[in-house]
């Protein structure tokens, strides 16, 4: 039986050239489609994730509004811009959180923390780090309580020079063979705390006030 002969136009560049171009032009199309399909589930997995730590260092019943409905957004001299959720109560700013980052042993430690109108924590929580198993890990509240021990504190309670691990003459535990790591949180969270002293008329200021300060700065 004779083979049957390929046709002479498959051989051709331009035939080959637009079949490629077909294959990546379907592939294209079927990727848009894929983002569109799966770019709200994603959003509102994401608004959902955002929503759950906010609620874990911001006490439920010191506010009535949704905390994802008018965040600000500041600038943090060295840090550059950074978002500002903010409690409100009868329409009075109650608490403020916002993201404070920690440079651990393996790399960054991104934290939330929420601080009430007074300048104490309300809490502190890791929402990424890359820390040693075992060891670093203990920053997480799954792991160990010890990131608990910042609430109720404030940048007076204890003394600025206090806010530091007990190996480097502060007031804090350390984990052994991971004090950079429980540094780094100590650091961030004493940032975070200098910062709303520093910034508090904004942050705790009603959104028109903020607007109008922020233009004149």
């Amino acid at each position: 039986m004779k083979a049957v002969a390929e046709p002479s136009y498959r051989q051709r560049v331009g035939y080959q050239a637009g079949l490629l171009g077909g294959f990546a032009t379907l592939a294209a199309t079927l990727l848009v489609a894929g983002n569109m399909i799966t770019k709200e589930p994603i959003a509102e997995q994401q608004r959902r994730e955002l929503l759950n730590s906010l609620e874990k260092v911001i006490p439920t019943e010191i506010h009535d509004n949704d905390l994802l409905a008018d965040p600000i957004t500041v600038q943090w001299q060295g840090v550059g811009e950074v978002i500002v959720y903010r409690a409100k109560y009868e329409g009075l700013v109650t608490a403020v959180a916002y993201r404070v980052t920690g440079k651990g042993y393996a790399g960054p430690i991104h934290c939330i923390m929420g601080i009430d109108a007074s300048g104490r924590v309300l809490g502190v929580r890791v929402l990424a780090h890359t820390e040693t198993p075992g060891l670093g890990d203990k920053i997480e509240v799954q792991r160990d309580p010890w990131i608990l021990s910042f609430n109720g504190l404030s940048w007076g309670n204890p003394p600025p020079d206090q806010w530091a691990v007990k190996k480097d003459g502060g007031g804090f535990d350390q984990f052994t063979g991971a004090t950079i790591t429980a540094r780094a949180v100590v650091d961030a969270v004493a940032e975070g705390l200098a910062y709303f002293e520093a910034e508090k008329s904004v942050l705790l200021a009603s959104y028109a006030a903020v607007q109008s300060q922020l233009v004149v700065e």
